[in-house]
């Protein structure tokens, strides 16, 4: 059976595992390690994942039911950073459509996203002005990617970027399977004064083909808690802090990453200045095209290390 759920979803998380054959995490944690030594699978911190070094792609139906509860968590914390009036971009995945669908209630907020499913979970918000990139549809994802989207990027000054992927480390920073999609995301990173990257435990320690964000350029991850006994996430999450990003945890036992020093910025880097509303006349709850929009407030990304429960 959990060879079938690999094949069929690409990545299952040891939580999700445990609950379909109804057992305790422990054994299917022994049991995934038996798998992995005939070939079968690798293991991944919090899961399995089809053979292969690098974690392929896994179609979108079968990621809206991969950690469903966890991004829900995620992206209920996530949407505790954004403040009425400003301005943000929100990358294409399943956990930030979980977050599009919070922000429907924060008043005076302008999204700038290249995915048609954040568009719609903020199409009947009437106090969210929603403006779309331009790009060519990639269905997959039902994300708008190519030289159009990225061109219409250019210029773009906005508070915060969201954005989620495949994978994440401590050394390569957010990753995706896809080209298109990781030269989309560079592009958001771009127009943002800070990056919060929304990623839940499946993919802690996952490397994928195409980097989208450099460690460097994170200044903050919003996550689940690592499930008991998974040493290698905690420590993964630990680097992450150490490199100087916000740790914060959608869990309520969640242990807090200390990093070797708290709140200390790193050379060079300077506090992100307040957002202010781009200038427009639009009607709210309205998607407009790219090159319509006013800039945002702009500043530099901060750094320190915290840890947030929920």
């Amino acid at each position: 059976m959990i060879l079938e759920m690999v094949r069929a979803n690409g990545a299952v998380s040891l939580r999700e595992l445990a609950r379909v054959v109804q057992t305790s995490e422990v054994t299917v944690r022994r049991d995934v390690r038996a798998l992995e030594a005939e070939g079968l699978l690798d293991r991944r911190h919090g899961g399995a994942v089809l053979p292969g070094g690098f974690a392929r792609e896994t179609g979108f139906p079968q990621k809206t039911h991969l950690a469903s509860a966890e991004k829900a968590a995620i992206a209920e914390l996530a949407a505790e950073f954004v403040e009425p009036g400003e301005a943000v971009v929100i990358g294409a995945g399943t956990t930030t459509q979980e977050l599009a669908r919070r922000l429907a209630r924060v008043a005076g907020l302008t999204v700038v996203t290249n995915s048609l499913l954040v568009a719609q979970a903020l199409a009947h918000a009437n106090r969210v002005e929603v403006v779309m990139t331009g790009g060519t549809l990639r269905g997959t994802d039902y994300a708008l990617v190519g030289s159009g989207a990225e061109q219409s990027l250019q210029g773009l000054r906005v508070s915060r970027a969201f954005l989620s992927g495949s994978g994440l480390t401590s050394d390569r920073g957010l990753s995706t399977a896809n080209m298109l999609s990781a030269s989309v995301d560079r592009a958001l990173v771009q127009s943002a004064a800070e990056v919060v990257v929304l990623a839940d435990h499946t993919k802690l320690g996952t490397d994928t083909m195409f980097q989208t964000v450099a460690p460097d350029l994170i200044t903050r991850l919003v996550t689940d808690e690592p499930a008991p006994g998974e040493e290698r996430a905690a420590t993964e999450l630990q680097a992450l802090a150490d490199q100087g990003v916000h740790i914060s945890l959608a869990g309520p036992h969640a242990p807090a990453p200390r990093p070797r020093t708290r709140d200390v910025g790193l050379p060079g880097q300077r506090r992100a200045q307040p957002p202010t509303r781009p200038h427009t006349h639009r009607p709210p709850g309205t998607a407009v095209a790219m090159g319509e929009q006013g800039g945002a407030g702009q500043g530099e990304r901060g750094r320190a290390v915290d840890a947030h429960r929920r």
